[in-house]
């Protein structure tokens, strides 16, 4: 059923339109043009507007050809960066990148597999129930445009989104996840004249870092400190130092607990920062940032959405791997708020990166499989 060459040029013409976040708009056009070829009705929410995107997330309603719940699907059009000038190459059946660029598969896949298979149920005259398709934009800077999404629009229970690597893997479970900001501040001093004047906001971050527990703390969490920014000179004992990072758990007092053992380790060492120059009694300080990036994703393994993928892919005589994941994702947000929502494998291989791959065979795949969940569900 699925056309090989139509997800080829689909895939080609939409891997060209650069969409890094925040600049979507071209992407935004040419999908929207797209999927009312398809007979969709389109629409674009203000998320653009609140987020600093040139567009907002874009979504698209199809009737269906039978009464039914809706079904939602869920992609996002932007990609992360190097992104300027994209230009795919196929061969012998891989997409890659022509240059010092990523391809774009991540989300961009999942957009082509959704199209191609409107594209066969309409061909075909396979009955299918309403469809309510959510194509997103600033996934990749903290899932921005699913969180300014007005969920009461949607009357859809139930969904999947299309945003994971591999093929025939639903993800039901991803962590939430805690990210912080925490400036340190502590005393500038000339660094060979009088250093012992002076307080060390790196220092205090060095020792502060050395107390914390980092990467794979069990199989439910994770830590990471990601950035670290301070210090103006080499003879300068620096005022300054930024550390950025997050937790993520799928254990809520997890999360909890860990994300309270950093901030802890630093308040600790600021704490016991202080020098007397003369009769004046120097102190460092800290300041903090704390937000939940996203709520945790946790679809029971005998829900119905898993049910229909289950049958989908036995149909196909290919069963599918269900399992836990450690990332975060659009489904957070829509499970968030009360859509339950698995994701099911693209095809995506070495994403976030120049070596990006993408093989036409996975796409086929993924096509075939949304067919079969799209006409049972």
């Amino acid at each position: 059923m699925i056309n090989q060459q139509r997800i080829c040029d689909e895939f080609m013409r939409q891997a060209a339109i650069d969409s890094p976040s925040f600049k979507e708009a071209e992407m935004a056009k040419y999908l929207e043009n797209r999927f009312k070829e398809l007979g969709a009705d389109i629409y674009f929410d203000d998320a653009g507007e609140k987020i600093g995107s040139n567009s907002g997330n874009m979504i698209a309603r199809l009737p269906g050809t039978r009464a039914g719940e809706p079904l939602l699907l869920s992609v996002h059009m932007d990609t992360v960066t190097p992104a300027d000038n994209v230009q795919p190459v196929l061969k012998d059946g891989i997409f890659t990148s022509a240059g010092e660029t990523i391809l774009g598969g991540d989300d961009k896949s999942g957009i082509v597999e959704i199209i191609e298979a409107i594209e066969v149920l309409k061909e075909q005259d396979i009955p299918y129930g309403p469809l309510e398709i959510v194509v997103s934009v600033c996934e990749e800077q903290g899932l921005l445009g699913a969180k300014n999404l007005d969920f009461t629009q949607f009357k859809a229970k139930r969904g999947v989104a299309l945003d994971t690597t591999g093929t025939d893997i639903v993800i039901n479970r991803a962590p939430a996840a805690n990210r912080f900001k925490i400036e340190i501040s502590g005393h500038e001093a000339h660094a060979g004249v009088c250093p012992e004047q002076g307080i060390s906001a790196i220092q205090i971050a060095g020792r502060s870092i050395a107390k914390m527990v980092l990467g794979r703390i069990d199989p439910e969490t994770t830590a990471n400190i990601g950035t670290i920014h301070g210090g103006l000179a080499a003879n300068i004992i620096p005022k300054q130092v930024t550390l950025r990072g997050e937790v993520r758990s799928h254990d809520i007092n997890k999360l909890r607990q860990y994300t309270d053992q950093i901030i802890s380790a630093v308040e600790e060492e600021v704490d016991k920062a202080t020098i007397t120059v003369g009769n004046e009694t120097k102190r460092a300080t800290m300041t903090l940032e704390l937000k939940e990036d996203f709520s945790p994703m946790g679809v029971a393994e005998d829900a119905p959405i898993l049910q229909i993928i289950r049958e989908a892919g036995a149909a196909l005589g290919r069963p599918q791997e269900i399992r836990a994941a450690g990332g975060g994702s659009d489904a957070n947000v829509f499970n968030g708020n009360g859509i339950e929502m698995v994701i099911i494998a693209t095809g995506m291989n070495k994403v976030h990166t120049i070596n990006e791959q993408l093989a036409v065979s996975d796409m086929v795949k993924t096509s075939e499989l949304l067919v079969e969940i799209i006409r049972r569900a």
